[in-house]
Formats: structure tokens, C-alpha cells, sequence
């Protein structure tokens, strides 16, 4: 499950921190996100670090539709609804990251196929939700349209058409901005205190600190897993289907398909839920039957999955970690926007360090409170967090081992324990624990990507119990 453009692009390895440093600036995490904040803080003249765990972009990077848009859903009538005039300030931001990207790609002639094609959204069902978003977002500034007619392959009730967006190569863009900085890869980073970050063979002192690491792993400050939940989304890469000379998402919940061309490919998504709530599995067989029935003759080339942070009030947060950190900053909540994000979060991380005034900010920051706009998702996340760390004490195991069907995972009860176990297609079992090692939510089997998810917060593991990503820091005990 390798997305078409790891397949396509290779990344030199970096070294791993040995020993002690200190430095002005030091960026955790090495995705996009991580790596424009870097290379935009040493355009300002300040030579930061960058520490990667794994390697750079092998994180939601590299498993990105790399659609670069200030089209985020329909979002722009909620955001003036409930933020007013701040909300001029997102589409200032976005529609100013899309003109970033093509600056960088010009000044550093990268050949990542960039192309400017507008972005829609569309709906099979009801026009008037979009026709209301196609207006906020033109009084907002954004060149904005609604249109009744489109080039996909069935009808549709009425689409949001934004002009001036973009599309490219994620991993070859980060690979050229990537070739001017100081990277550590294979540098785990387990622990922040004050200026001082810890790895396991070496330490950082840094007079400022970036969390760029998609989802933060301290839970204090910040108390940002209180503050988001994670969702995971599917993707076909299709050969011999059609060429959009645009891009698209549905805005329907059942009709709900990501599409856009990249070279002689089509990119198919969907298939959209909240980690640990996909047990019953068949996300990318809904993506092969949509598929199969709109172009018969389509062969299936590659097929991968990605994970997004979601943010309470759908913004979001970037800036300064916490109050009691103030050289402390985080990028985090990008919701299914990562690359326009990215480039956002670079944008005001790179001017609050060096002591710029970015005038779009303030609607980015942790600090805001918006009662409106959070309160109802602060409930139904905490009942999400309340309901998984139940399930680990009340919620009874799901079968016995030895009725588990091959290549299947569930959790199961073992002498009196419950585990989650795994059975190869050859009868091999792989028991792990079940409780995630983050704050205790008991994890949920997804059999699309053969993985254990946590419900709460997003951590994921694969089979053996090896980490895949946080905010858990650490794998699972296993048998």
C-alpha cells in the first residue's frame, strides 16, 4: 500500500542526531509542514534543525492527494457565521500559501508538476449549500463561482468552482526544499522540557522549538488531545479512467468522492471515518465498485490510505504551543487540507520567530476560544474518549482466538486478559495488548489496512504492535 508518489520518488537518507547541539531553532517532525517552516525560517536568516523519527515526508506526506486549495469544504459561510471578520483572514492565508508554493517552485526550478487547475466542490443532491459558499467565499476575496455543469462523469445538482488552485508531486517538491537544510532522520524524539529536547542518542538545546509532528505527543501544556480527534480516508490511483483538467470533492455524506488527475493517473477517494470505527473493513472495495461501474475499463495501479487531524472549529492551530511556552510553537489540525496547511503554518511559525506581524494570525491561534464554533464538538469528542477508555473495562471481548477467520484481527480474551489478536492467512496468531500506550483507550481492529487504531486520539499500530504514528510514543506489549 505505497502511494504513487513514494513509488516514484527517492529520498536521500540522513544521518541520525549523535551526540549534543545548540542551536537557534529546532523543528520536531520532518513532513511538509516541518520542512517549509525550516526553509522559510532560513530565508529569515535562522538556520534551524530539523529531527525526524522516521524518514522526512514518510508520514500523511507522502499519502496526500497533494491538492494545494483554499477550498477546505464548505467552509467559508460557517467561518464568517461564527468568526466574523477573522474569517477573511483564513482565505487571505490560504490563497496567499497557493502563490507561496509557486514562488518556491519558481525561484528553486523544481520539476514536481505543478499545474494550476481550479478545485469544485459538488454535490448530486442539493445546490443551495454551495451556491451560499460560492458567495461568502467571493466576499471573502477568493475568485469564486458557482456553476450547474462540470466534466465528471455524472450529473450533479450544482459545484463550488475556485479558480487559481493547484495541484503537484508532493515528495519531489519536498525533496528539492529538503536538499538546503539540516536534517536528522531516525531521531526520535522523547522528550521536551524547556529549551532541552531529548532523543535516544542525543540532545538538542534550541532557543525555539517547533512541533510539527501532525499530531503534538505532549499532552501537557496545550492539552491539544482534548482539542482534536483523527480521521482516516482512502485513495484508488487509476490507470486507463479519464483526465480532469480539474479538481473535486463531494459534499454529499454518501456521495462523498475526492478526484483529481495526476499525469496518466486518476485519483479516486473516499471512504472517510474517525479512527477505530471501521471494524467491519471495505473502504477501498465502496472506491474499486464506484470504480469498476463509472469506468469499466480502469485497472487499479496503486491504493494507499491517509490520516487527518480535526480540530474542533474546523481551524487550524498554529502558533505559539502554549502560554506558559512561549518559545514553544506548534502547526497541528490541518483537517484534510495538509499542503495548503503547511505552507500556511510556515508562513506564520517563520514571521512570529523572527519577530514578524503576520496580519492573518489571530485565527489560527491556540489560544482562541470560540464557544460556538468548539463547545458541540468538545462533547461529542470527549464521549468518543469517555466511550474508548470504557471499552477497556466494561466492553466484554469480541470472540475466542480460535474462532477468528484467517487474516483476521479482533480483540479477544486470553487467559482471563483481554488482547488483540491477529491470524495471518497461514494460522500464525500476533497478540498484542489492547490498550493504546498514549492515555489507555482500548484499540480497534481495522482490517483495510490490517492495523490497530485508537478511537480517541489516532495512534495506530500494525499487527506486531509497531508503532505507526501518534500521539502514542511508543509500541504495543506483545506476545
Amino acid at each position: 500500500m505505497e502511494s504513487i508518489w513514494s513509488k516514484n520518488t527517492h529520498l536521500p537518507e540522513r544521518p541520525a542526531l549523535s551526540g549534543h547541539l545548540s542551536v537557534r531553532a529546532a523543528v520536531i517532525g520532518g513532513g511538509m509542514a516541518g520542512i517549509l517552516t525550516a526553509y522559510l525560517l532560513k530565508e529569515k536568516g535562522v538556520d534551524a534543525v530539523v529531527l525526524e523519527a522516521q524518514r522526512i515526508g514518510s508520514g500523511q506526506t507522502r499519502n496526500t492527494t497533494a491538492k494545494i486549495t483554499s477550498q477546505h469544504g464548505l467552509i467559508y459561510d460557517r467561518l464568517l457565521l461564527e468568526f466574523g471578520d477573522l474569517a477573511e483572514q483564513y482565505a487571505t492565508l490560504n490563497q496567499k500559501a497557493i502563490a507561496e508554493y509557486r514562488r518556491i517552485v519558481n525561484q528553486l526550478n523544481i520539476d514536481c508538476s505543478l499545474e494550476e487547475v481550479p478545485a469544485y466542490l459538488y454535490s448530486v443532491a442539493d445546490a443551495e449549500p454551495l451556491r451560499r459558499e460560492a458567495e461568502t467565499a467571493s466576499r471573502l476575496g477568493i475568485p469564486a463561482s458557482f456553476v450547474t455543469e462540470t466534466e465528471l462523469p455524472f450529473p450533479i445538482k450544482g459545484a463550488v468552482r475556485f479558480d487559481g488552485q493547484a495541484q503537484f508531486d508532493p515528495l519531489k517538491f519536498l525533496k528539492a526544499v529538503s536538499e538546503r537544510l539540516t536534517i536528522y532522520e531516525n531521531t526520535v524524539v522523547r522528550e521536551v522540557k524547556d529549551h532541552r529536547i531529548q532523543t535516544d542518542n542525543g540532545t538538542v538545546d534550541a532557543e525555539q522549538i517547533v512541533f510539527a509532528t501532525h499530531y503534538p505527543f505532549l499532552n501537557i501544556p496545550g492539552y491539544y488531545f482534548l482539542r482534536m480527534h483523527q480521521e482516516r480516508s482512502y485513495v484508488l490511483s487509476l490507470q486507463n479512467a479519464m483526465k480532469l483538467n480539474g479538481m473535486y470533492l463531494g459534499v454529499d455524506p454518501d456521495y462523498s468522492f475526492s478526484l483529481r488527475s495526476a499525469g496518466e493517473y486518476l485519483l479516486l477517494g473516499g471512504g472517510g471515518h474517525r479512527t477505530g470505527e471501521n471494524r467491519a473493513g471495505g473502504k477501498y472495495e465502496k472506491l474499486r465498485k464506484k470504480a469498476a461501474e463509472l469506468w469499466p475499463d480502469s485497472v487499479e495501479v496503486a491504493h494507499w490510505s491517509a490520516q487527518d487531524c480535526i480540530p474542533l472549529d474546523g481551524v487550524p492551530y498554529i502558533g505559539r504551543y502554549a502560554a506558559s511556552t512561549p518559545y514553544w510553537y506548534v502547526a497541528t489540525g490541518f483537517r484534510k487540507w495538509g499542503m495548503t496547511s503547511s505552507m500556511a503554518a510556515a508562513m506564520l511559525l517563520s514571521d512570529a520567530m523572527t519577530g514578524i506581524d503576520n496580519p492573518n494570525a489571530e485565527i489560527f491561534s491556540p489560544d482562541r476560544f470560540t464557544p460556538s464554533a468548539s463547545a458541540k464538538n468538545f462533547f461529542k469528542d470527549s464521549g468518543h474518549a469517555v466511550k474508548g477508555l470504557s471499552r477497556q473495562i466494561f466492553a466484554p471481548s469480541r470472540g475466542a482466538v480460535a474462532d477468528m477467520p484467517e487474516g483476521h484481527g479482533g480483540i479477544v480474551e486470553v487467559d482471563g486478559e483481554k488482547m488483540g489478536v491477529y491470524k495471518d492467512e497461514d494460522g500464525k496468531l500476533f497478540a498484542v495488548s489492547a490498550r493504546c500506550p498514549h492515555l489507555g483507550c482500548q484499540l480497534e481492529w481495522n482490517p483495510d489496512e490490517k492495523s490497530w487504531e485508537c478511537p480517541c486520539h489516532g495512534s495506530r499500530f500494525d499487527y506486531r504492535g509497531e508503532l505507526i504514528c501518534g500521539p502514542a510514543q511508543n509500541g504495543l506489549e506483545h506476545e
